[in-house]
């Protein structure tokens, strides 16, 4: 490869993760991102096989899942959306033997996909908001979309009260609880190490998921785990809630299973300010397993 082509493939892959980044925002989720990402890509492309289509495919896949662990994001979900779509393209090649039957067929496919997968919150939404007693009080954990949509169809008609941990080090339960204030649902921010302590209190939980794995357990963010094991204790429900399009073929057994994915880690610092002393390891993991033992339903589309 000269340099002016190895040139215009790195410009090509920039313009693909710019599109994607591009494409994330509070209504599309990280694998609808992708996969409309890769609807561009069979449209742009001047391959001639299947074959060399689901090369090109996979290739993207894995320049996205480069892109999200650079933003210290777990690449389940993800992976798992690119790994359904690519399935589809694989069963679209025996439907339609002749290449650019197939390559138009995808494309009408993958974009009828895309938008179905765009309507499952408000579908799981309608699934679980009768779970949600008035007067009572959720505790959830981190900001999910999919929990949000449940939780807003539920305050049509009910008055409940929300509890979630702050999440550090992003903060993501300051971004929820920022999210159901602005929709007139009361809502408390408590200390990631208090969810115990208000465990008591609360009638039941609802997390979203990063990935639901084979075992019927998901991984999440990291202190989701804690939680139903605190929930089981204390015997209050533990709702998962998580579109069908984040069902990975993926089987931990125990949080260390967790390092054979693609899951980077994130390093915390001292809430006052101080300078962390030399010798002193903060690296945590953003996400952590939680074994189906502790879930009591899961909502899907």
């Amino acid at each position: 490869m000269d340099t002016s082509t190895a040139i215009d493939a790195k410009d090509k892959d920039k313009a693909i993760v710019d599109d994607f980044l591009n494409k994330l925002n509070p209504e599309t989720s990280i694998p609808v991102a992708a996969i409309m990402v890769l609807i561009e890509v069979i449209r742009k492309s001047d391959t001639s096989t299947i074959m060399g289509m689901e090369r090109e495919l996979r290739q993207t896949a894995d320049l996205l899942q480069n892109s999200v662990e650079l933003h210290a994001k777990s690449t389940i979900s993800l992976s798992s959306g690119c790994e359904l779509f690519l399935r589809y393209v694989t069963r679209c090649s025996y439907d339609f033997p002749n290449f650019e039957d197939c390559k138009k067929q995808l494309i009408l496919r993958g974009e009828k996909f895309a938008r179905i997968s765009m309507t499952s919150r408000a579908r799981i939404g309608e699934l679980g908001h009768s779970f949600v007693r008035d007067g009572s009080v959720i505790m959830t954990h981190g900001y999910s979309r999919v929990v949000a949509s449940l939780l807003f169809k539920a305050a049509k008609t009910k008055h409940f009260t929300v509890v979630i941990p702050e999440g550090r080090p992003e903060g993501g339960g300051f971004e929820a609880a920022e999210v159901f204030s602005k929709a007139g649902i009361p809502v408390s921010v408590i200390l990631d190490s208090a969810v115990a302590y208000a465990m008591e209190k609360v009638d039941l939980c609802i997390v979203g998921a990063e990935g639901v794995v084979e075992n019927g357990g998901i991984v999440n963010k990291v202190g989701t785990c804690q939680m139903g094991i605190v929930a089981k204790a204390y015997r209050k429900p533990f709702y998962v809630a998580a579109e069908s399009y984040k069902f990975a073929r993926f089987y931990p057994l125990n949080q260390s299973d967790l390092s054979i994915g693609r899951h980077p880690k994130i390093k915390i610092v001292p809430s006052d300010g101080r300078k962390v002393p030399a010798g002193i390891d903060c690296t945590n993991p953003c996400v952590d397993f939680t074994p189906s033992e502790f879930i009591t339903l899961l909502f899907t589309d």
